[in-house]
């Protein structure tokens, strides 16, 4: 991690954390220099890190002040901006898993083009429901080519695929692309997550990049409406 994504980071923790109140002003730059002991070049990459990830707005003439956005608001934009994953973002509540499918398989043409492989390699296919405080919330469908992906096991599928990505392999990810909708629920998927009556859901379709450009994963997540809200936040 570079100094400025380190300073990034521990900024972005402090406004999660409520060190900084809604409207607040941050340290100004000459002052951060002195704690981090870094030039001002390093700490401007760094707040327009926190810029880019709608936590925090320039004022000229005036300085930086953390957005006027809720708690829960923040806490989403962070997470996603910081590919985390889902346990990671809900790290404050009781996280289970259930997996439905691991199996190894080649994929079909469509997929195979979104992960820039052939469909003669090899890929995961895994399909979870994971929970929160007991309820399931969201059914995910997901394929990560094993050749740059080795190594997954069920341990992994239970805790975390992003946090065993990052902090084993030793990989950073870095962007993704995604594309949401609105649908209706399968027979199997309103069973898998416990849907009575008509209930639509929140579909989620990404395929997510690391740092030297590769994708390694394709997903469809399948959310329950009433129990997700996406939020977004645009910055000129």
């Amino acid at each position: 991690m570079l100094k400025y994504e380190k300073i990034a980071e521990d900024l972005r923790e402090d406004i999660l954390r409520g060190k900084y109140q809604s409207g607040e002003q941050l340290a100004l730059e000459k002052e951060m220099c002195a704690q981090y002991k870094v030039s001002r070049i390093t700490i401007k990459r760094a707040v327009d890190a926190l810029v880019s990830q709608g936590l925090v707005v320039k004022r000229r003439g005036s300085g930086t002040f953390i957005k006027s956005l809720k708690d829960e608001d923040v806490k989403e934009l962070g997470m996603a901006n910081q590919f985390s994953g889902f346990a990671a973002t809900y790290r404050d509540r009781k996280v289970e898993t259930d997996i439905l499918r691991f199996d190894i398989v080649h994929p079909d043409e469509a997929v195979a083009a979104k992960l820039q492989i052939t469909t003669e390699d090899f890929v995961y296919d895994i399909i979870r429901v994971r929970k929160l405080d007991g309820e399931p919330v969201v059914i995910e469908y997901t394929k990560m080519p094993i050749q740059l992906i080795p190594g997954i096991k069920k341990s992994v599928l239970e805790t975390s695929i992003y946090a065993y990505i990052e902090k084993k392999l030793k990989f950073k990810i870095q962007s993704a692309h995604r594309t949401v909708k609105a649908d209706m629920p399968t027979a199997e998927e309103k069973k898998a997550l416990q849907i009575e009556g008509i209930l639509p859901i929140l579909e989620v379709e990404q395929v997510a990049f690391l740092d030297d450009g590769l994708p390694f994963e394709y997903s469809v997540s399948r959310h329950r409406g009433d129990r997700n809200v996406f939020r977004s936040v645009s910055i000129r």
